[in-house]
């Protein structure tokens, strides 16, 4: 393979652009590399406004998939385009190394660690494994094509960054966000730890759902609660998908406002919602069918007391907001230890947060006839239970949207654990963050609602992990009342120093009596380590505030629409508990990648399509023009037929590109370029076209609607420039003097225009640009990618006479000529546009503007012969194409000029050339008209 640095000094040819950039492309990254492209463009810049795309960490685990090359691009789009409008745009790729996925990965070739040595050597495992995947996922990212600091990324786990999350979590310490407590998390079986809401997704599960009966302890009070006599204590009916919580039951709830209605009947006497009567006589059958003694508000029972369904305690009736009508009954059974609304129910009503469940998901002796028995057999034992004393109304399997740990694919449970939480109410932090969401610029504007909506109602952020490997929670907490150690800002502080110089095993390898000295026996150490979203969460104090050619805020995050529960958020919330304000001025988001009808892409159903496999196939830059052509505001669909038909528009651009070029061989700007007010003014039309196209790509990079820049491309190659202009051109480039006016005219015009190209499609096909640039006259940088916006194209004079109004009238002229061509020679009787004459009759002003086109005007309509002529004149056998406009369009009785083609009624021998092509060969060659 050649080397790209040996086509630098090329002699120009006719078609200078070669075939296979897909196998090229490694030669042009391999060029700027020996460039140093991204130091030159940073040392170019010093001193220009700066643009900040903070980058999102990806995980440092596996092989780059489709949606981190989407992602890398359009980042990759946003860095270059504002490139082009002269701005400096430092760029710092980052990755995410601590937490699960790592460990997972580690965990398949060792063993889950059992010892402090054994866990020192996992860290160790899992720092090696993380520095692999990175190298693997940035050579990937490199051969996308995305420029950036790929020399100095940020990690995670780099020593400095670990030492400034220690930091971070110091200062929401020291501000009172951060608190130890003991709630319900989500908890994984698997992992044996919490997890962050935005690790968990839900899928269909398939559950054992039982109606309970929980008995009113003393009948007289539920009577005199209701204004009846009764003999048979009433039975509060619940419904639960989750059996194995009833053994942490410590209430059950109704909906203060919501009527219930008590039901006599066979199997006695139960209260459900009264909306809900009739659905559960259906359920339960002919034994529950009975009569509805009495309707009242569930704020009636407040108090009462109930019998636990198989434990020998009492449980109290509360009320729960939550509750709902949606299905069940309208009777929750409250376990604060397994549900969050449970929990806060229970902190209103000082419930005990307590369960049997351990954290192996094994049941403790205090559960009894379930000691010993894990979670998942659980149910049969007690369904058993329940109809031991009577308390089992119904059980079926129930199919429901669950939460699954996104790492196992497994479900989780809710689970109450001693937990550091990031309060939300403490210095009224959530109410900031709301706030501070109208400061940010959310694109598509719904983000701002979903961010806020999934706010709203979130509960404190456990940030806390039961694992190995990541940054720790580097608190003492005395051992007599759990409260942290007086001088733990002093601490925090130097544990990270000491995390500075060996990263996060100082913390771990690190006797308590180092720094507590005597103290050391009275205190614990902490062995949890911060959730991972905490670490990239605080990179606005770790990164922007760090490095020096970046700034906080960032002027944009952009990352997939699920981070509005992930990424968003904890950099969100951290920032407003650190700083008061917002780590970004805008969030842009984009959606999945999915298959051509719109299914997601999954291995199972074989529709995956690796980037690798694209870029191998078609090369990266179809990969990066289909991102640019997709509206990523919505799902992106992908295939083998949507990459193909990308490629075709590829090929029209490049086509265009490599016509452009050809017929650029011998001009030299300084000596050949015609004045602006010299040029041909279809010329003059086809640079002024072009400077309303750079306006209008301007704006939708700035807007970030790059698939507008896709269409606008294609229109322009394909139809404007393809269709229309460069059609035109082949006459006068291939017949006329080298030298002639209408040439040079052509030629200045085609220099503007593939100028101006060349940086218009820089951002998106990068390497394209690049090996146009290199065949580009006048060059002035070394690489495409330190240039700015054309300005050449904004050069015409002030008063055209023909302005692109009136250029729009005379296209559409010849668009209808066109189409009578067409039909002719579909009927046989031409070969091509050229073997045809035609006669325009047409009304006022069009007649005007097409009568000062004169003999022009057949190059325009690419026939032998056009006239016009006042409508007033029209044959009877003229061809209708509109009120004001009718054309007859025939075939030459002429004999074809030799060299140009046209058919004229000088063409004749023994030249068989018309007298135009004679002049150009022997004369002083055709005056060509300009307006």
């Amino acid at each position: 393979m050649s080397n790209y640095k040996d086509t630098l000094n090329l002699p120009k040819t006719r078609f200078p652009m070669r075939a296979n950039l897909a196998q090229r492309e490694p030669d042009i990254l391999a060029y700027w590399e020996s460039i140093k492209l991204y130091q030159l463009m940073r040392e170019q810049r010093q001193g220009k406004e700066k643009f900040i795309l903070h980058d999102g960490p990806p995980y440092a685990n596996g092989d780059i998939h489709i949606g981190h090359a989407v992602n890398k691009v359009l980042k990759d789009i946003i860095v270059k385009s504002h490139l082009l409008q002269g701005m400096d745009v430092p760029y710092v790729p980052g990755w995410d190394c601590h937490g699960l996925p790592i460990e997972h990965q580690v965990e398949k070739k060792t063993a889950k660690p059992k010892t402090r040595t054994d866990a020192e050597a996992f860290r160790k495992k899992c720092r090696e494994y993380a520095k692999t995947q990175i190298e693997k996922q940035r050579r990937d990212f490199i051969r996308l094509g995305v420029l950036g600091d790929w020399q100095h990324p940020y990690l995670s786990m780099d020593f400095q960054t670990e030492a400034d999350i220690v930091r971070a979590l110091g200062v929401l310490l020291d501000k009172g966000y951060v608190h130890k407590g003991y709630k319900p998390v989500h908890w994984c079986l698997e992992c044996h730890s919490s997890l962050a809401e935005a690790e968990v997704e839900y899928h269909e599960k398939v559950s054992t759902a039982v109606d309970v009966a929980f008995c009113a302890t003393d009948c007289n009070d539920i009577a005199r609660r209701l204004g009846l006599e009764l003999k048979v204590a009433p039975k509060v009916v619940i419904w639960t998908t989750t059996p194995w919580t009833l053994p942490a039951n410590q209430a059950v709830a109704l909906h203060a406002d919501i009527e219930y209605g008590l039901v006599a009947s066979r199997g006695g006497h139960y209260i459900v919602a009264s909306e809900l009567v009739e659905s559960c006589r259906e359920r339960y059958g002919e034994q529950y069918s009975g009569k509805l003694l009495t309707r009242f508000k569930g704020k009636a029972l407040e108090g009462t007391l109930l019998a636990h369904p198989f434990y020998s305690r009492s449980v109290p009736v509360v009320m729960g907001s939550h509750v709902s009508l949606d299905s069940g009954t309208g009777c929750v059974h409250i376990a604060p230890a397994h549900g969050v609304d449970d929990y806060l129910i229970g902190c209103r009503y000082q419930l005990p947060c307590e369960t049997p469940l351990q954290a192996d998901a094994v049941f403790a002796p205090a559960a009894q006839f379930l000691a010993g028995v894990h979670l998942r057999q659980s149910d049969q034992a007690i369904i058993e239970q329940l109809k031991k004393h009577g308390n089992l109304i119904h059980q079926c399997q129930h199919t429901h949207s669950y939460p699954h740990c996104w790492r196992h694919k497994t479900p989780i449970i809710f689970r109450a654990t001693p937990q550091w939480f990031i309060s939300m109410s403490n210095n009224n932090l959530l109410n900031q963050v709301l706030s501070e969401c109208q400061n940010v610029q959310w694109l598509p504007s719904w983000g701002q609602a979903r961010i806020t909506g999934m706010m709203k109602s979130r509960p404190d952020w456990c940030i806390s992990r039961q694992r190995h490997w990541g940054v720790p929670i580097p608190v003492f907490l005395d051992k007599a009342n759990d409260t942290l150690h007086p001088r733990t800002q002093e601490l925090i502080e130097k544990v990270a120093q000491k995390i500075e110089q060996s990263g996060i095993e100082a913390w771990f390898a690190l006797d308590a009596s180092t720094l507590l000295g005597e103290q050391a026996d009275d205190y614990v150490k902490v062995e949890d380590v911060l959730d991972v979203w905490f670490d990239s969460g605080v990179t606005h104090a770790c990164i922007l505030d760090r490095r020096s050619e970046l700034h906080r805020p960032a002027d944009l995050y952009l990352e997939g629409s699920d981070q509005h529960r992930g990424w968003f958020q904890s950099s969100l919330l951290t920032s407003v508990a650190y700083y008061g304000s917002a780590p970004y001025r805008g969030v842009l988001t984009h959606g999945f990648v999915v298959d051509e009808v719109g299914q997601k892409m999954s291995k199972s159903k074989g529709n995956i399509i690796s980037p690798q496999d694209i870029i191998q196939h078609y090369g990266a830059d179809i990969l990066r023009l289909w991102v640019a052509a997709t509206d990523f505001s919505a799902e992106m669909g992908i295939s083998e037929e949507i990459l193909k038909r990308v490629t075709d528009a590829y090929r029209r651009i490049r086509n265009t590109a490599r016509f452009l070029l050809s017929n650029l061989h011998d001009f030299d700007f300084d000596k050949h370029a015609v004045q602006p007010a010299k040029m041909l003014s279809l010329d003059r039309w086809a640079v002024a076209t072009a400077a309303r196209l750079q306006r209008a790509i301007q704006a939708d990079y700035q807007n970030f609607v790059f698939h507008r820049i896709y269409h606008r491309l294609h229109n322009f190659c394909s139809i404007q420039m393809g269709g229309f202009y460069l059609d035109i051109l082949k006459d006068r480039l291939y017949t006329v003097h080298a030298d002639a006016l209408a040439r040079r005219s052509a030629q200045t015009a085609m220099y503007h225009i593939i100028q101006a190209l060349t940086r218009w499609i820089a951002p998106i096909l990068s390497f394209t640009a690049e090996e146009i640039y290199k065949l580009l006259p006048d060059r002035t940088q070394q690489t495409i990618l330190l240039c700015e916006y054309y300005e050449g194209l904004f050069d015409l004079p002030p008063k055209e006479p023909l302005t692109l109004e009136r250029w729009e009238q005379v296209i559409d002229v010849r668009n209808r000529v066109s189409k009578q061509l067409e039909q002719l020679r579909q009927d046989g009787r031409i070969g091509s546009s050229l073997d045809a004459e035609v006669q325009i009759f047409c009304a006022q002003p069009l007649y005007s503007l097409l009568r000062s086109f004169g003999d022009e005007l057949r190059f325009l309509f690419i026939t032998s012969e056009a006239t016009v002529h006042p409508l007033t004149y029209a044959l009877a056998t003229a061809i209708e194409a509109g009120d004001e406009l009718r054309l007859q369009v025939a075939s030459s009785p002429h004999a074809k000029c030799q060299r140009c083609w046209h058919l004229r009624a000088d063409v004749a021998p023994p030249s068989n050339i018309c007298g135009r092509c004679q002049s150009n060969i022997d004369g002083a060659g055709e005056q060509r008209f300009h307006i």
